[in-house]
């Protein structure tokens, strides 16, 4: 479980195969329709993929977004060698 920060949806659960999506959910909140249309959008790429489409993407005046922070998230767990799950 990847907990975010500076978001409205406060916990993305990831899963991957190797280096690529298999799986996104974002949790507790976000926009509904950003938050099942990203993950549709992501299942299949590689997490480098994702981190260039998605990394640095801002909401407003915050400093990150839900997509930003779902980069974060993929990298996390492929660098732990695991999906970031419960």
């Amino acid at each position: 479980m990847y907990y975010t920060k500076n978001t409205c949806a406060r916990r993305i659960r990831v899963k991957l195969e190797g280096d690529i999506v298999k799986q996104v959910e974002f949790l507790d909140g976000g926009c509904s329709g950003n938050l099942q249309a990203v993950p549709r959008l992501v299942e299949g790429l590689t997490v480098a993929e994702v981190e260039e489409r998605l990394g640095g993407i801002k909401c407003g005046f915050r400093p990150t977004s839900c997509a930003d922070q779902l980069s974060i998230a993929v990298r996390e767990a492929y660098e732990s060698g695991k999906s970031v799950s419960d």
